[in-house]
Formats: C-alpha cells, structure tokens, sequence
C-alpha cells in the first residue's frame, strides 16, 4: 500500500484559493455581491461589496497559513515562506472573480443571469478597462491574502484592537443614514461632531481613519486596564465578568432608546417582546424538553383578551383600563396553556412538535373563522384599542412602550431565574434528561408538564398583550408559525436553558435582520448564513447555561481524558 502523501504548501494554498474564489463568484452570480456595491461604507472608495470580496481574499490567505502550519508543511518555511503562501491563496482567489469580468465582458451572460451586467463588471474592475482591471483585481487580490496571513500569524496583542476598529467602520459606513438621523435630532456639539465624520452622501475617509484610531485606541485602553486589574486582584471570576458585561448591556438599552429615537426604540420593544415569549419558551423547552411549536397560540390569546377587555369597539365585551385587562389576559393564556397541555401530555419528541404546531394551527383558524366573528372580529380584527395610561400619561410613543416592556421583562427574567432554580426548575432539567428516570425519583410527570405549559404561556400571554396595546388592533395575520419558529431559533442561537443567551438570540435574530431592512429580501439570506455559521462555530449558542455547555462538549471532555489516559504510563516508561 502507498503512503498517504500531504499536497506542497503551494499547492493547497491554490486549492484554497480557488474555492474562496468560487464562493465570491456565487456571490456574483445570484446578484449578492452587485446589490452590496450599491452602498457605500466610505464614500467613493469602497462599498460593502468591495469590502465583502476583500474579506473574502483575506478568509482565503488565513485559512491556508492555518492549513500549513497544522500539518508542518514548510512551503519555503519562515516567516517569508508563510507569507508567501498566503499570497499564493489571495491570487488564487482572485482569478476565478477575473475569469468572471472577462467572460462577462465578453459574451452576453446577462441574458442567463440578471446579476452578469456591465455594472458588475465595472465593480470588479475598479471602473477600469478590463485589460488593466483585471490583473490589477488579481494584485489585489493577492495583497489581500497576504493581509491574511499576517494577521493569522500576528500575536493576538496586535490583531485584537485591530477588530473593534473594523467593525465600527463597518457599522459606522453601512448604517450611515441611520447614524445621522439620529444625530439630527441634537443641534450644537453633536452636530459638529457629524460633520468631522459624513458629508450628506455618507462617511468620509478622513472621518474612517478617524473612528478606527479611536476606536482601535479605546480597545487598547480597554484591555491595559484589564489587565492592571488582573495583576492587582489576580484572574477574573467569569461570572463576574458575564455580569459586568449584562450590567452595561443593560445600560445601554436604558440610555439609547431615549438618545436614538423613535425608530431604534420600535426595533428594541419588538425585541423586548421576543425576549418575553423566548423567556416562556425557553421554560418549556431549555429546561423542560418540551418542543412546542404552537407556542404562538399564547401569544394570541394575550393580544385577544387584551382587545376585547379594553377596545372601544362593538367587539369589546367591557372597557377596562389596560392594567385591569393585562392580568386577565396573562391568567386567560395561562389556562389556554394548561389545556393545550392535558392532550399531549404522553407525546414525546418530533411528535410532541407536530402535536403542538396543530394547536396553535386550530387557535388561529379559530380567530379567523366566521363562527367566533361576532366575538374577535374575523378576518377583519379588532380595532380602536387604547394606549395603556399612568394617571395623565399615555404611553403611546415606541419609547415609552419599550420602557413598559423592558420593565416586564425583568419582572419576567426574575421570575425565570426564581423558576430555573427552585425544586420545580430540577424537575424540569430531570424531565428533560429523561422522563422515565426521572418519574421513578417520584416526579410529578403530569403536573409538571402542565406547570412548564402553563408558566412559559404567561409569558407569551403578557407579550402578547403588550403588542396589542402597541399596534393599538390586533388581526389573525399577526399570529403565524413563523412566530414560534423565530422564538425557537433565538432560544437555539442564544443558548438553550440560558436566560442571557434569550437576550443575545434575540437581538442577533429579531434586532438586526429589522435594521437591515433597506437590504430588502437579502436581509433573509444574510439571516439563514448567520443561523449557518452560528450554529457552525458555537453549537452551544452565544451565552450557553453551565449545563448545556458541559453535555455539548462532554465528548470532547471524554476523549480528552483518555488520551491523557493512555499518555501516562508512556511517560513513567
């Protein structure tokens, strides 16, 4: 048998490059790349799809020192031998983009594929003709991948400020009209300090220099003062650190509604509600085991009972002030709970999921329906909802009503965390690991599934009845499946049985695919990638409990107990 021999660095290095090569060319094909070109990050020197495509060379020259140095392949060796490599990636990458422009130029592709116009031809080449665009798109290329290797080989001291520079150009550039409405709300400094950044077309070069040394020198600060830190008190306990971090999270979700306005205070209380139902969710299924798919049932039932308690409309059953329907409407959703438990309460598993998802299916063909018409309204809804009030205020701006979600999500999060660990919360974790052993410690399997339903729809009810009170009506098209898939996937991204990690899953999935709006439907494809990659690089979500994170990488735990194992009595030899 012939030994299995490894590529030369060089070669792999090409390989490498192709394939990051073919990815962009993909990119250009489906009309990602050309519909990024079209906003700028610095005025008339890069867009963000000029930047995606360095991003992309860079990608290629990191991962090929990566793949040389983990399995000792010298390619020249040195530093120079490295770097070299990574130089051979970034022109790999670039060719296939190349072939693109000059067969796009060349033959009418456009005709196959909408997106293969002279436009993006003119973006690969740098406006150019192609007969000097084109090698010099390679030469970029190739210096990009070169930039990627030494980062790769940098010492993180150097790389790690570098990050917080980047990003916020990044956010500084791609969000520019948003940065600047908000600022245009303040007159004086504030408005002198807009004009060293943008002009009225967006952010300047001047003005990216300048946020990325500041921001790369507050990171230096940063991290001198943390380490000052360290050596006076010794290493971090990492809780205490998680909640530092939560405490000026937390901060700044207090400030900047009232700074940024009504915009950015609508996307955050749309987050608010997601946290509210991904709290009760996470109940049921982070702690229970308990896969619902209906789970937006609940969230109907709060908004329904809301409206017909409190509108002044011929649907109303009686016109009760906000604060006397919202504890109703959470009691009401907490019964609706319960009895959606009692009929599934010997499912398990993909079935359980099935069984639920036909629940909530039935409470919205219900509300939809011409039978219960005189009650919710039907296909038409329920209008003339009022503001909820506090004496002579009405909290009818996005603002305010965030500051009453935000404040309900505390109270939730209290709740939550009261629950996860009381003897209720252990049942649940035992239910979750295994339900036959865990009725055979002498729990309760009936009555505590239907806690699990009935707490975690609470939640989904106040929720609920929170978004009546902000659309001010409520309509059947509101509550989709969509709904408790989104509040399944900011559990899973977040952390499952995590309550930080229902926070941070629902700002990455609810908060940031609204601000991308202006990208129209390619805000979806960017939303599927990251759900990709998340679950790609931190199967465990971004905040993952204790306990979820030992049984994922307990595996890894085991093997690497016994490789250490089988090591030591090799060492005593």
């Amino acid at each position: 048998m012939s030994e299995h021999r490894p590529r030369p660095a060089a070669l792999r290095a090409v390989l490498i490059g192709l394939g990051f090569g073919a990815g962009a060319v993909h990119l250009s094909i489906v009309g990602v790349l050309l519909m990024l070109h079209n906003r700028w990050i610095v005025v008339d020197m890069l867009s963000l799809g000029q930047a995606t495509l360095v991003v992309i060379a860079i990608g290629a020259g990191a991962m090929a020192i990566s793949r040389v140095l983990s399995q000792e392949a010298a390619g020249g060796g040195g530093l120079v031998g490295h770097l070299t490599i990574g130089l051979i990636a970034g022109a790999a990458c670039g060719v296939p983009v190349a072939l693109l422009a000059v067969l796009t130029a060349l033959l009418p592709l456009q005709t196959i594929f909408i997106a293969l116009s002279p436009d993006l031809v003119n973006m690969l080449t740098l406006g150019l003709d192609p007969t000097l665009g084109v090698p010099l798109l390679i030469v970029a290329a190739a210096l990009a991948g070169l930039l990627g290797a030494a980062l790769y080989l940098a010492p993180s001291a150097v790389t790690r400020p570098l990050l917080p520079g980047a990003v916020t150009v990044l956010v500084a550039g791609v969000f520019q009209e948003l940065i600047q409405l908000m600022l245009q709300q303040y007159q004086g400094i504030v408005t002198d300090f807009q004009e060293l950044f943008y002009t009225w077309e967006g952010l300047t070069w001047q003005g990216a220099i300048e946020l990325f040394v500041i921001a790369t020198g507050l990171s230096v600060l940063f991290r001198a003062a943390q380490r000052r830190l360290v050596a006076r008190r010794g290493l971090p306990d990492p809780k205490r650190t998680r909640m530092m971090w939560a405490g000026i999270s937390l901060l700044v979700l207090i400030v900047l509604p009232a700074l940024a306005g009504s915009y950015i205070g609508q996307v955050l209380m749309l987050v608010g509600l997601y946290i509210l139902m991904g709290m009760g969710l996470n109940l049921e299924v982070g702690l229970a085991g308990l896969l619902d798919l209906g789970f937006v049932a609940f969230f109907a039932v709060g908004a329904y009972t809301t409206a017909i308690l409190t509108a002044d409309s011929p649907h109303a059953l009686m016109h009760l002030a906000y604060w006397e329907a919202m504890p109703v409407s959470v009691l009401l959703a907490v019964c609706v709970g319960v009895l959606f438990g009692l009929p599934v309460l010997g499912v398990r598993g993909d079935y359980l999921a099935v069984a639920t998802m036909g629940l909530g299916e039935i409470v919205r063909v219900l509300v939809m329906s011409d039978f219960a018409a005189p009650l919710l309204g039907g296909a038409q809804g329920i209008l003339q909802i009022p503001k909820p009030r506090i004496g002579d205020f009405v909290l009818s701006t996005p603002v305010s009503l965030f500051y009453l979600t935000l404040v309900c999500s505390a109270v939730a999060a209290f709740v939550a965390w009261r629950l996860e660990n009381s003897r209720l919360g252990r049942a649940w974790m035992a239910l979750r690991d295994d339900e036959d052993v865990a009725q055979a410690l002498g729990i309760n399997l009936i009555r505590s599934k239907l806690l699990a339903y009935g707490l975690g729809a609470a939640f989904a009810g106040l929720a609920g009845s929170i978004f009546a009170a902000m659309l001010t009506s409520v309509y059947p098209t509101s509550f989709q499946l969509l709904i408790s898939i989104n509040v399944l996937a900011l559990i899973i991204v977040g952390g499952m049985g995590s309550l930080p990690g229902v926070v941070l899953g629902s700002i990455a999935l609810i908060g940031l695919p609204e601000l991308l709006r202006e990208f129209g439907e390619y805000r979806y494809l960017f939303y599927g990638a990251a759900l990709v990659l998340m679950m790609r690089l931190r199967p465990e979500g971004l905040w993952p409990s204790e306990a979820r994170q030992r049984e994922l990488h307990s595996r890894d735990e085991t093997i690497a107990l016994d490789a250490g194992s089988d090591a030591v009595p090799a060492q005593g030899d």
